[in-house]
């Protein structure tokens, strides 16, 4: 059973713990670098993106972040998550971890009335579409040459990408009972990772 930590300085971990918990993972919250300690993978939940960066920088979490990251550990991004992990974010690089190779703008659709929920279609996921929550999102605007485009909405915007070990969606799965992309990045992220190690 993989272990999957949740970064929980801000935002809605919870609601990942407990959706990693229905998909057979071991889930714990993390907030100081010791607890990445033994970790398989980790997700950074949405929240503010703003305040995560501080809350980052003061608890000194950029570089142990990095580090999972070079070692090859599986790390998912939602929203705020996804900002963090842009190499690019309103056109500018970011001082944060910078480790995905995708272009974001923040607070695309607009403020916190102008939320949303539709379906999107994931094929890598299975056939039926998946309840996608947008909450101050943000929008893809690029991806590199090696991100894999997962998810789209219909006029063809991605919403979700995959480059390697590294997985974002713009929108909050964890806000509903369908745990597939939870379940993905467990059963195909992590468990490739665990295999390429047994395999070395």
């Amino acid at each position: 059973m993989p272990e999957v930590g949740v970064l929980a300085l801000q935002g809605d971990f919870r609601e990942h713990l407990r959706a990693l918990d229905a998909v057979g993972a071991r889930a714990r919250p993390v907030r100081l670098p010791s607890e990445l300690d033994g970790l398989d993978a980790l997700v950074i939940p949405g929240g503010e993106s703003t305040t995560m960066r501080r809350l980052m920088a003061a608890y000194e979490l950029a570089e142990p972040l990095r580090a999972l990251a070079a070692e090859g550990k599986p790390i998912y991004g939602t929203c705020a998550g996804c900002i963090l992990l842009a190499r690019r974010v309103d056109g500018e690089s970011p001082p944060e971890l910078g480790l995905m190779d995708i272009a974001v703008s923040r607070n695309a659709y607009g403020s916190q009335v102008d939320s949303f929920e539709t379906e999107v279609v994931a094929p890598a996921l299975g056939p039926e579409p998946i309840r996608a929550v947008f909450i101050r999102a943000p929008r893809i605007d690029w991806l590199g040459p090696g991100v894999e485009p997962l998810a789209r909405l219909e006029d063809g915007t991605v919403v979700a990408a995959r480059q390697g070990s590294l997985l974002v969606s713009t929108f909050h799965p964890e806000l509903t009972n369908d745990h597939r992309f939870h379940r993905y990045f467990v059963e195909r992220l992590v468990a490739a990772r665990e295999e390429q190690v047994a395999a070395t």
